[in-house]
C-alpha cells in the first residue's frame, strides 16, 4: 500500500512539476527499468507458480496412491495381528495344559511310588510270617461262614495290591505319553506363533514407512503450498506496482514528447528519417542485442538497446541531424548524449569517455558528438545506443 501511494505521489509530482529534458530522460529511463524489472519477475513468478502447480499435483497423486497403500497394508497388519492374537492363545492354552499334565504326572509318579512300597512291604512281611495257607484258615475258623470270608478276604488282599500298582503303572505311561504329544503340538505352536510374530514385526515396519513417507509428502507438499501462496501475493504486488509505474511511465513519456515539440528545428531538414535513414555511429560488433536477456539464475531483464563494441576513444557520430537535448552524467549511462530529431524521434549515445557537444546544440548527420569510453555502469568500452520513438525504446536495427 505505501508504494502503490509512492508511486501515485511520484505520478501527481511528474505531471504537476516542470523538469529539464536530462531529468525527464532519466526518470523516464529508471522507470522503464523498473518496469522492465517488475514484468521479468512477474513472468518468473508466473513460471514458478506453473512449475510448483505441477509439483503440487504430482505429490497429490503420490498421496493419494500411498492412502491406498497405507489402507492395503493396515488391512495386511491388522489381520496378522488377529492370528498372532489366535494363535497366542492357543499357546497360552497349550502351556496351561502341559504344566496341568506334568502336575499330574508327577502326582502319578508319587502315588505309583508309594503303592510300589506299599506292596514291596506285604512281600516282605508274607516272607516273613509263617505261611497261611488255606487249611490253617479253615482248621482256625469258627464256622463255615467264617472260614470263607477269611479265604476270600486273603485273597482279595493279594489282588487288590496288584490291581493298584498294574493302575498306578498304566495310568503313569498314558500320561506321560499324553504330556509328550502335548509337549510336540505345543511346540508345533510356539514356531506357529513365532513365524506369525516375525511377519506381524515386519508388516508393522513396511506399514510405518509407508505412514512416514505419506507424512513428509503431505509436510513438502504444504510447504509447496505456502510457497505458491506467497509467489502468488508477490506477483499480486508486482502487477499492482507496474501498473502504477506504468502511469508514471506515461507521464514522462508525453513530458519527452513535450520537451521534443518544444526543442528548436534543426537544419539538417525537416520530417522523421525514414527506416533506413540512419548511419551507425560507430562501426564494430554488437555484444548486446535489443530485447530481454536472461542470468544463469533465471532473473531476465528488458535490454532496450545495442550495445556496439568498439575501441575506448573512437569518435561517436550523429545517427542522423537533430537537436541535442540532453549531454552531461545521467546514473548508470554515465556520460550522456541525446538528440531530438524531430517528430518524436530520438536517439541516445551512454557510456562515453567525454561529451563533444553541448545541450542543446544543432547537429548534423555523421557530426562527432563523443568518445567511446566506459563510464557509468558498464563492462568494458562499447557504446550504448538508443532509438526511441514519442519515448518508447524501439529497435535501433530497424533504423540503421
Amino acid at each position: 500500500m505505501a508504494r502503490r501511494l509512492l508511486l501515485g505521489l511520484a505520478c501527481v509530482l511528474l505531471l504537476a512539476a516542470p523538469a529539464a529534458a536530462g531529468d525527464i530522460h532519466r526518470e523516464k529511463r529508471e522507470i522503464d527499468d523498473r518496469l522492465s524489472s517488475l514484468h521479468s519477475k512477474i513472468a518468473n513468478a508466473k513460471t514458478q507458480e506453473g512449475v510448483l502447480t505441477q509439483q503440487i499435483t504430482v505429490v497429490d497423486a503420490k498421496i493419494t496412491s500411498l492412502q491406498d497403500d497405507v489402507a492395503r497394508a493396515q488391512n495386511r497388519l491388522n489381520t496378522l495381528e488377529g492370528q498372532l492374537a489366535t494363535s497366542q492363545r492357543r499357546l497360552d492354552r497349550m502351556t496351561a495344559v502341559f504344566a496341568q499334565q506334568t502336575r499330574k504326572l508327577v502326582q502319578l509318579r508319587r502315588d505309583y511310588g508309594v503303592a510300589l512300597a506299599r506292596l514291596e512291604r506285604r512281600v516282605i512281611d508274607a516272607y516273613e510270617t509263617p505261611s497261611v495257607n488255606v487249611l490253617d484258615v479253615v482248621l482256625a475258623a469258627t464256622s463255615m461262614s467264617t472260614m470263607l470270608s477269611d479265604i476270600e478276604y486273603v485273597h482279595q488282599i493279594g489282588q487288590q495290591d496288584k490291581q493298584i500298582s498294574d493302575q498306578l503303572r498304566t495310568a503313569k505311561k498314558e500320561m506321560h505319553a499324553a504330556r509328550e504329544r502335548t509337549r510336540v503340538l505345543k511346540r508345533r505352536v510356539a514356531e506357529e506363533t513365532a513365524a506369525i510374530r516375525a511377519r506381524t514385526e515386519e508388516q508393522q515396519s513396511v506399514t510405518q514407512q509407508l505412514v512416514s513417507t505419506q507424512q513428509q509428502l503431505e509436510t513438502a507438499v504444504d510447504s509447496k503450498r505456502e510457497t505458491l501462496s506467497s509467489i502468488k501475493v508477490n506477483e499480486k504486488s508486482f502487477v499492482e506496482e507496474a501498473n502504477a509505474l506504468q502511469a508514471v511511465s506515461a507521464a514522462l513519456a508525453a513530458k519527452i514528447q513535450a520537451a521534443a515539440r518544444s526543442a528548436p528545428a534543426t537544419s539538417s531538414g525537416s520530417g522523421t528519417p525514414s527506416a533506413s535513414g540512419f548511419i551507425w555511429p560507430v562501426n564494430g560488433p554488437i555484444t548486446s542485442p535489443f530485447g530481454s536477456r536472461c542470468l544463469g539464475n533465471g532473473d531476465c531483464s528488458f535490454h532496450p538497446v545495442i550495445d556496439i563494441a568498439v575501441p575506448a576513444g573512437t569518435a561517436i557520430k550523429a545517427a542522423a541531424g537533430g537537436t541535442v537535448i540532453y549531454a552531461g552524467w545521467l546514473g548508470g549511462y554515465g556520460n550522456l548524449t541525446v538528440i531530438d530529431h524531430g517528430n518524436g524521434l530520438a536517439t541516445a549515445y551512454g557510456h562515453q569517455s567525454s561529451i563533444g557537444v553541448a545541450n542543446g546544440a544543432s547537429v548534423a548527420q555523421g557530426q562527432v558528438i563523443g568518445y567511446v569510453g566506459c563510464t557509468g555502469y558498464c563492462f568494458g568500452a562499447h557504446l550504448h545506443f538508443e532509438v526511441r520513438v514519442n519515448g518508447e525504446p524501439v529497435n535501433p536495427l530497424n533504423y540503421l
